[in-house]
């Protein structure tokens, strides 16, 4: 029997740890997945799905808002705001009806359902605030916020996408 051949690699140089995402880039993208697996988690109890919380969050805020305005808000594909809209509708926390000042437009509203629910996702969210932060100290807290918040800055700036969030 022949032993297969190993293909030489393309490129004879070996990666640099940047050329692999270098460690604050794959860190953060580690972390952000491993976040939303716990607010997924934490989330599941509830019947909702990651990025739903979001969702109704700005509906128990805003009150009814236009569908094409939560898709901006939420900065999120319109057919994932569709599919959002359409499971927390089947579970009767939100509706749609026409917008009356235009009727092609749709308004979407929380239902006087999804209030028993508002106290439930506060409390996750608390719970995975608690759980992200542990073991750091209110110091080491604030520093965090603060170096996220210059990386932020960063990375607004080179895709052109800051929002003022003040």
């Amino acid at each position: 029997m022949k032993p297969e051949a190993v293909a030489d690699p393309v490129c004879s140089e070996p990666l640099s740890a940047c050329a692999l995402g270098g460690p604050v880039s794959r860190s953060l993208s580690r972390t952000a997945r491993l976040h939303r697996m716990v607010a997924a988690k934490l989330l599941k109890g509830l019947d909702l799905y990651p990025g739903q919380e979001s969702l109704m969050i700005q509906l128990w805020n805003a009150g009814p808002l236009r569908q094409s305005d939560l898709i901006k808000t939420l900065e999120l594909d319109p057919s994932t705001v569709t599919k959002m809209l359409q499971r927390l509708e089947q579970a009767g926390h939100v509706r749609r009806r026409p917008d009356p000042a235009d009727r092609r437009a749709a308004l979407v509203e929380a239902t006087a359902e999804s209030c028993a629910l508002n106290a439930a996702v506060q409390e996750a969210m608390t719970e995975l605030e608690t759980r992200t932060l542990a073991g750091l100290d209110e110091g080491e807290r604030g520093e965090l916020v603060r170096l996220l918040g210059k990386v932020e800055a960063n990375l607004c700036v080179q895709t052109a996408d800051c929002h003022d969030e003040g």
